[in-house]
């Protein structure tokens, strides 16, 4: 079965609460990787330091035998004995931003969108502990998680586990425990497992799917009809891809240099800002081999000006939003960026507009001045999510752009990205070869919405993004 079979199987099924969509994590929701890069993104103090994150990170990739999970259990004991439970959890926070995440399979998240909306109660079930799965579970915006609860004495963990490990018939014990407890019909239900041992999870629910099965798993699956997916794990940068990122960035820079002496005669900053933009774009999707795919495109001419809202996912947003809509329009964006060597003085160069997001008086102020750029034609760019998230969810819409569109008498325009964040990662400015596609969505028009309560107009223009991302546009 491929993913969208696997999609039209679930949209045609039952729907509600009372079906549950049971995600095993290691090696079906987050592909197996090995911890040497780890060092590099989190720093430690001491050996024992290193130990510990080895120690969860290295399990996270599934464990398919016996003897595995048992000695992922006494490593784990022996490195968490004695540690708060705040200093573990601080480090899952860091680990998964800083390495997990990119490991996470896009198909797993489009799988729990689409279970989502279809009203299921979406479960990720693991023996791993929850400071290796609670960090990906709140990224992914699952709610319900079950794991091996590690025990502890005055928040100290004592390097025993707290109850049974949720490892074979007892991760499968829990799930049918969870579903008692919430009314959950198991005939109707999905499970999602990748290794034999979850074979009795697979066998408690009425629709079993066996991801990336290890040897007996998919012996089993065979032998039980059960369908079987495969998951491409997102791989990491090669020296092609650094390669390109190279190349590319010397297109950038030579490419906004030429837009801008090719209008130097005019003397006119917005001219050649203009040409910058368009030429830094073509020149750097052509040196990075990228295509843009874009739908709905007559948006991006009318109407003008406009505010743009974009989903932003990664350094590359830009070079993508540059392409789209090539000229007449600046950015609102985070003061951070001022410091980037390369896009700091090409925005600057734009009059994009630098907010302060730690100060929330400065950052009022310095979008008062966008209203006026708005009135006098040009359009502006704004992520109303604040920040590049970490995989394609969407997160939720701050009011910002939508009181500067009112104040400005223009409409919003959603500008729907899809796929940047597999181009170039959130942490990275490395460039993988692909296709991003864009959307933009009809203009909306704000004149009639009231400033002080606008929270069910600006959720509904959320949920176009969302249900672009999991319906996409024709």
């Amino acid at each position: 079965m491929n993913l969208s079979e696997a999609i039209s199987a679930i949209r045609s099924g039952p729907r509600g609460p009372r079906v549950a969509a049971v995600f095993d994590f290691g090696g079906t929701v987050v592909s197996g990787f090995t911890p040497a890069a780890v060092p590099l993104r989190v720093p430690w103090r001491h050996d024992s330091d290193r130990a510990l994150v080895h120690t969860l990170v290295n399990s996270i990739r599934g464990s398919r035998v016996e003897g595995e999970y048992e000695r992922f259990l006494q490593r784990a004991s022996h490195v968490c004995a004695g540690r708060t439970a705040e200093e573990l959890t601080e480090l899952g926070e860091r680990l998964f931003r800083g390495t997990i995440y990119g490991h996470l399979y896009p198909e797993a998240w489009q799988l729990i969108r689409e279970h989502e909306a279809a009203g299921h109660t979406v479960v990720l079930a693991t023996s791993l502990t929850r400071f290796q799965v609670l960090p990906a579970a709140r990224e992914l915006g699952v709610e319900h998680v079950l794991y091996t609860a590690m025990a502890t004495a005055d928040g100290v963990l004592t390097g025993f586990t707290e109850g049974k490990p949720l490892w074979r018939n007892e991760k499968a014990a829990a799930v049918q425990r969870f579903a008692a407890e919430h009314g959950i019909d198991p005939a109707d239900s999905y499970a999602y497992a990748d290794a034999a041992p979850d074979i009795p999870l697979l066998e408690s629910v009425g629709h079993p799917v066996a991801v990336n099965p290890g040897p007996r798993m998919a012996m089993t699956a065979g032998e039980r009809d059960w369908p079987i997916l495969t998951f491409r794990p997102r791989e990491s940068a090669r020296i092609s891809d650094f390669a390109r990122t190279a190349v590319g960035f010397t297109g950038l820079l030579s490419g906004a240099a030429f837009g801008v002496a090719s209008r130097a005669a005019t003397r006119e900053r917005r001219s050649m800002a203009d040409a910058m933009i368009a030429t830094a774009a073509d020149a750097t999707l052509r040196a990075t081999g990228v295509r843009v795919r874009v739908t709905g495109a007559e948006y991006a001419r009318q109407p003008r000006p406009a505010v743009f809202l974009f989903n932003h996912q990664s350094q590359f947003d830009m070079v993508v939003l540059a392409e789209v809509l090539r000229s007449g329009f600046t950015a609102v964006v985070k003061k951070e960026v001022t410091a980037n060597p390369v896009f700091g003085p090409l925005l600057r160069f734009a009059e994009a507009t630098f907010i302060d997001r730690s100060d929330t008086a400065s950052a009022k102020a310095a979008l008062e001045p966008v209203v006026e750029t708005l009135r006098g034609g040009l359009s502006i760019v704004v992520a109303p999510e604040g920040t590049r998230s970490m995989t394609p969810r969407i997160g939720r819409f701050k009011k910002g752009a939508f009181h500067i569109a009112i104040a400005a008498g223009v409409p919003i325009i959603p500008l729907v990205i899809r796929n940047s964040g597999e181009i170039a990662w959130r942490n990275s400015p490395i460039v993988r070869k692909g296709t991003v596609d864009v959307a933009l969505l009809a203009p909306i028009d704000v004149s009639g919405w009231n400033p002080s309560a606008m929270d069910a107009e600006i959720e509904r223009v959320r949920q176009l993004f969302v249900d672009a991302l999991r319906d996409w546009p024709n």
